[in-house]
């Protein structure tokens, strides 16, 4: 073995693929089940060929209902399984709200905390590949909201590849939102990546003059967007948030204390957003350290247009990330 770390180069599809596999070969009680999951290898090519390896007992199609599935989700976990149940995308999770609101949520609550829900439920979210309104929606925020229920929004691949297994270990029901435009990405993951917390946010890039902050299918163009404000001397620290319930309040207020600007960047709609519960809690955490209102860049307030240029214009992007800075801290090049 070399000193030097292993890495594997893979697309974020099959850091999820990886993470699924894994799974099911270390615990028998995990199973797969959704639409399309098996012989045709999941909408998203996701799932593709781990029916051949494990077979139908345990990576099961189920027929299109979203609030059968999921109640079929929440008994086997009731039961002492550890189910993954796959929804195709998440406008179809409103077909199972009372499921996942009024059931997986609070059962351990309703129950006096006799039962647990260790549940994992995966959707893709996201707009950006033409898919219009009722298939582009970003709904994270809203499931954020929901007490009893956790919310992971991986945007890495070592967060593709590392979320599930913990999530798996979760007494509660754990909801993985993953973004559609991510699917494709390539990089390099380490050959023995594992599980990794899905509890705290991380910085993925250090600044002093503003913190944006992030997560999900937006993370790459905030990315982006500090590297061309770099180039205007203007130094940005990008906070990904990784789990939306619970919000990792501790280092959202870290960031702006030093850096005492704040962008909030998300592909939600900006009413009632989660950018909306993050501004506030910097408001009542760190008001007296902000030298200029937090300000947000968020989906313009419209179903989203099928069109390409006109979706382009909806999303936020690194171009409007670069001016809502500029215009706040000042150019400096």
């Amino acid at each position: 073995m070399s000193a030097q770390a292993k890495t594997v180069r893979m697309t974020y599809r099959e850091a999820m693929r990886q993470a699924m596999r894994d799974a099911l070969r270390r615990d028998p009680r995990v199973f797969l089940m959704g639409e399309d999951v098996g012989r045709y290898g999941g909408c998203f090519a996701v799932s593709k060929g781990l029916l051949e390896e494990f077979g139908p007992a345990r990576i099961r199609d189920t027929p299109l209902s979203e609030s059968a599935f999921v109640g079929a989700g929440i008994g086997a976990a009731m039961g002492g399984m550890r189910p993954i149940v796959e929804i195709m995308t998440v406008n179809f999770s409103l077909l199972a709200l009372d499921q996942i609101v009024n059931n997986a949520a609070a059962i351990l609550f309703m129950s006096g905390g006799q039962f647990n829900v260790p549940l994992v439920i995966r959707m893709t979210t996201g707009a950006g590949r033409q898919l219009a309104a009722q298939h582009s929606h970003s709904l994270e925020g809203w499931y954020a909201h929901i007490p009893g229920i956790k919310v992971l929004a991986p945007a890495t691949l070592e967060d593709a590849r590392g979320m599930l297994w913990t999530a798996l270990e979760d007494p509660d029901p754990v909801l993985i939102f993953e973004h559609g435009s991510l699917y494709n990405m390539e990089g390099e993951l380490a050959a023995d990546a594992g599980a990794v917390d899905i509890d705290k946010a991380v910085l993925r890039r250090s600044g002093s003059d503003v913190s944006l902050i992030t997560y999900g299918g937006t993370l790459g163009k905030t990315l982006a967007a500090a590297e061309e404000l770099a180039g205007a001397g203007i130094s940005a620290e990008v906070v990904d948030l990784r789990t939306l319930r619970p919000l990792d309040t501790a280092t959202i207020l870290d960031s702006v204390t030093r850096t005492h600007r704040a962008v909030i960047v998300d592909e939600g709609w900006r009413s009632g957003s989660i950018a909306a519960e993050i501004s506030a809690r910097i408001m009542e955490g760190a008001f007296y350290e902000l030298d200029a209102p937090v300000a947000r860049v968020c989906t313009a307030e419209a179903p989203m247009p099928y069109a390409k240029h006109l979706e382009d214009a909806a999303l936020p992007q690194a171009p409007a990330i670069v001016e809502c800075v500029r215009a706040m801290v000042g150019n400096r090049g």
